[in-house]
């Protein structure tokens, strides 16, 4: 039984790009990595990075340091108990200054050769496999070599999709946005199987982030064959009629999707405005507490007491002999107010 694979780049995607990576103690892992990759070979696939290594011809780093730095990328991984089944790097490039390098390849992406010899050398089902990239380039290798696809569509670097670039089946905002995109495909395919067989095309899925379509799931119409005793030819249209009628509109609210023209486009509709809707938020999913708020709170609480505090000494019965103890508290708490209101600014420095 052929195993199925998450196809991986590497800059943006696994770990950050600070141009051309030249030496092993710039690696470093983007958020959520770890969890996500283990997550992904939690769901039973092999994890094989495919990354085009221009640099190599180039003459930037050679072969000896790549493998220094996927070896660096590897600890801090295991370190984090995430483990790769396989790299594969192309380091051809037409315009390279080495000459041994300086060609073009069929393993550079676009082009698919990776993932075409991984798949033979790792017996990878390429039609159950992913590729996941942040380029382009490696949705167009993906989709070349049969696999579903995800666009790393980065907050800090969106830019508007050219004409000729491919379109990607999804889109996710890092790593763990695409382990759950992933995640609920395969939830999906499962819960939409059903006793009776159908055929494969129908298994696709529509997705929510705003992406290419998938195949719609096309179904035949039901047919009553166990009728014990047959219905007289004048009333069978109508009660047809019926019949169909309520099935689409049952079928409307369960898993099985029937795409009428007028539903579909509907349906399309709305789910493109969910999804923009979702998107703005999205980079925001895995906020962590914070600090800066709650300090805000707690300085707005002294405020108050300073407030009050100052009240009491001017209503007191010593009021006359407390004006110096009045500014004193007015002063600390126009600091205070002022520590608040910094802080408060500090939680949105991004």
């Amino acid at each position: 039984m052929s195993n199925k694979a998450i196809f991986l780049d590497r800059d943006d995607t696994l770990i950050e790009d600070p141009g051309y990576l030249s030496d092993p103690g710039q690696v470093k892992l983007l958020g959520g990595v770890p969890k996500a990759l283990t997550q992904l070979k939690d769901m039973g696939y092999k994890l094989v990075v495919v990354t085009n290594q221009s640099a190599v011809a180039r003459g930037i780093i050679t072969e000896k340091v790549l493998r220094k730095i996927h070896d660096r990328l590897e600890r801090l991984l295991a370190e984090k108990d995430a483990y790769l089944d396989a790299i594969y790097y192309c380091p051809y490039h037409p315009e390279g200054n080495v000459a041994k390098f300086r060609k073009d390849s069929d393993c550079r992406k676009p082009n698919p050769g990776m993932l075409l010899t991984a798949a033979d050398e790792l017996d990878i089902d390429l039609g159950e496999s992913w590729m996941i990239g942040n380029t382009p380039h490696d949705i167009e290798a993906g989709l070349r070599a049969g696999c579903k696809t995800i666009l790393i569509d980065l907050p800090s670097r969106q830019k508007q999709p050219e004409p000729r670039d491919p379109a990607p089946h999804y889109k996710a905002v890092n790593i763990t946005e695409a382990a759950n995109i992933i995640k609920k495909y395969n939830r999906r395919a499962i819960d939409s199987t059903h006793p009776e067989p159908e055929p494969a095309d129908q298994a696709e899925e529509d997705s929510e982030p705003d992406s290419r379509e998938l195949p719609p799931v096309t179904q035949e119409p039901q047919t009553i064959a166990d009728t014990p005793e047959p219905e007289p030819p004048a009333e069978e249209p109508e009660m047809t009629d019926e019949t169909e009628l309520q099935q689409s509109q049952q079928s409307e609210r369960q898993e099985t999707f029937k795409p009428e023209t007028d539903t579909e486009t509907t349906e399309q509709l709305l789910r493109k405005i969910l999804d923009q809707l979702k998107s703005a938020q999205r980079s925001d999913m895995f906020d962590e507490f914070s600090t800066w708020r709650f300090m805000a709170g707690a300085v707005q609480g002294l405020v108050v007491l300073c407030m009050l505090i100052t009240i009491w000494l001017l209503m007191g019965p010593k009021r006359n002999d407390t004006s110096t103890s009045v500014l004193v508290g007015l002063g600390f708490a126009t600091v205070l107010q002022l520590m608040s209101l910094t802080f408060f600014i500090m939680q949105d420095r991004k």
